[in-house]
Formats: C-alpha cells, sequence, structure tokens
C-alpha cells in the first residue's frame, strides 16, 4: 500500500511539473509571437514607405509598385 502512495504522489507532482511547464511554455510562446509581429509590422511600414516615396511612379499606389518590381525582378 505505501507503494501505491509512492506512486500516487509521484503522478501528482509529475502533473504539477507538466501543468507549469506548459503554462510557461505557453506564456514565452505569446511573448515571442507578439514581438515577431510588432517587428514583421513595422518592417512592413516602413517598406511600404520607402516604395511609395522612392519607387512608385506617380499616380500608382504602393500594392501596384510592389507588384510592377517584382514583375521586374523575373
Amino acid at each position: 500500500m505505501s507503494k501505491s502512495k509512492l506512486i500516487q504522489a509521484n503522478e501528482k507532482i509529475s502533473k504539477s511539473v507538466t501543468d507549469g511547464f506548459k503554462k510557461i511554455s505557453e506564456t514565452v510562446v505569446e511573448g515571442y509571437e507578439k514581438i515577431e509581429n510588432s517587428v514583421v509590422e513595422g518592417y512592413t511600414k516602413i517598406e511600404d514607405k520607402f516604395v511609395e516615396r522612392y519607387l512608385a511612379k506617380d499616380g500608382e499606389t504602393v500594392e501596384e509598385a510592389k507588384k510592377r518590381l517584382k514583375e521586374e525582378q523575373k
């Protein structure tokens, strides 16, 4: 019977550790995703402004300029 108590205690500890790890892992991944999204959004804004200011022709939208530039690269 003492073995089963040890096994139960071990399982309880194991579950607590696993649950704690999952919570920490989810928090870290969530934080990383927020940082990643912020960086990508910031880069996209800078890229759009650059294309708009220096590469777009008169009357051409940023999307049209990007599409034109992509086709010119082929």
